[in-house]
């Protein structure tokens, strides 16, 4: 079954709530006019069941089927990032500094679109929850939401995401059972050293020399205390020290991030983190400091739903077209938590030969709105199936 008939002639409306939305990004959990947009377009489906203020602007709507059943969650992220629009698109961002460069007003719309056809067929026996969910970028929306008891209040068994995704074939949909896409932590390396004039260096502690080294020994960790086959990424991101030419610190501080697919070995980065941050700036006669913290989690979909998922897609938009068996990604994806909560899968819909997300001149692709829409809606007709049907 390919996109479905009536998601395809909704395509011309689909595409104008997602500029709508694109032209009127909000970032963060402050994502109140957009809840208000998928909310006055919920109820003009018929759809009454609803409850806002989820992580602040979140909003998640019930769809009953005709026969009583499970709970399987849809999740759309809401929120916009804070950047330039320079897509040049006549649609582009009204909002100075603010821009949907990530794909967010085409996840919900797609999520609207199903949401309309589930809402007039109702083809299917147990309840949908439509989540829309603010705060993605960075804010902790999903976590949020979860520990808001999200999963409890509407019996959530299972639950499913799409991400939109540039340089994969327009339509395509990818996932893989496991590791998705990776966990994240953030550090802080602080050195504290004795400053003095850049012209007699051996009467003070130089920490930019300690940061120096401590930035080339960090990178050993991956290459010499993590198996080849695992996978870990460590960059430093930032270097911070000093005020002039002719003057040497007291201080210097350095921050960065770690992305991993397996929580157990980004103990053991951290661990290697803290005594290679310590001991080689003791070995300048300094003292160093480790803070580090754990972000995101890795998102990790449930073996069997990925399946399951992948072949939902393979029957929306082809055998060739979909791969239930993709490559994992290293960035995050606050979905992650609503996984750890409950099974499920996150999919990858190919978004095609566009900029890449977080790109100012990203712009989401229409074309591709239904048939992340009739994946939601076959998805939840193939999982809560009526007798006979």
């Amino acid at each position: 079954m390919p996109v479905i008939n009536s998601i395809a002639a909704l395509s011309e409306d689909m595409k104008t709530w997602r500029r709508h939305l694109h032209q009127n990004p909000e970032i963060g959990l402050e994502c109140h006019a957009t809840a208000d947009f998928v909310i006055e377009k919920l109820k003009s489906f018929g759809i009454s069941d609803m409850s806002t203020g989820w992580a602040k602007s979140g909003v998640i709507a019930i769809i009953e089927g005709r026969a009583p059943g499970r709970t399987i969650g849809l999740r759309a992220d809401m929120d916009a990032l804070p950047m330039q629009d320079l897509s040049g698109a006549d649609h582009a961002s009204q909002v100075a500094d603010r821009s949907h460069a990530c794909g967010h007003d085409g996840h919900t719309t797609m999520l609207l679109g199903a949401a309309k056809y589930l809402a007039e067929t109702r083809n299917f026996a147990g309840r949908v929850a439509l989540i829309f969910q603010p705060g993605e970028e960075g804010h902790d929306g999903g976590k949020i939401m979860v520990e808001e008891g999200m999963m409890e209040r509407y019996a959530i068994e299972e639950v499913y995401g799409i991400h939109n995704m540039p340089g994969l074939t327009a339509g395509h949909i990818h996932t893989r059972p496991g590791a998705l896409l990776a966990g994240a932590a953030e550090f802080t390396i602080d050195i504290q050293g004795r400053g003095g004039h850049g012209a007699m260096p051996s009467k003070a502690l130089d920490p930019i020399v300690a940061a120096a080294s401590i930035v080339q020994a960090l990178q050993s960790i991956v290459s010499r205390n993590v198996d080849a086959s695992d996978q870990v990424v460590l960059s430093v991101a930032t270097i911070h020290a000093g005020t002039a030419m002719n003057i040497i610190p007291d201080s210097a501080q350095m921050t960065g991030t770690v992305r991993f697919y397996d929580d157990a070995l980004a103990r053991t980065v951290q661990t290697r983190m803290e005594e290679v941050v310590a001991f080689q700036a003791k070995s300048f006669g300094m003292e160093g400091k480790l803070t580090y913290r754990v972000v995101c989690p890795p998102t990790v979909n449930d073996p069997d739903k990925a399946a399951f998922a992948a072949g939902i897609a393979r029957e929306v938009v082809g055998e060739e077209q979909s791969n239930g068996d993709t490559d994992p990604i290293m960035p995050t994806e606050d979905f992650s938590y609503m996984l750890e909560a409950r099974p499920g899968a996150y999919m990858f819909l190919g978004q095609g030969d566009t900029p890449m997300c977080h790109h100012p001149a990203y712009d989401f692709n229409d074309d591709i709105s239904p048939v992340g829409a009739s994946f939601f809606a076959t998805l939840v007709e193939r999982a809560l199936p009526l007798k006979g049907g």
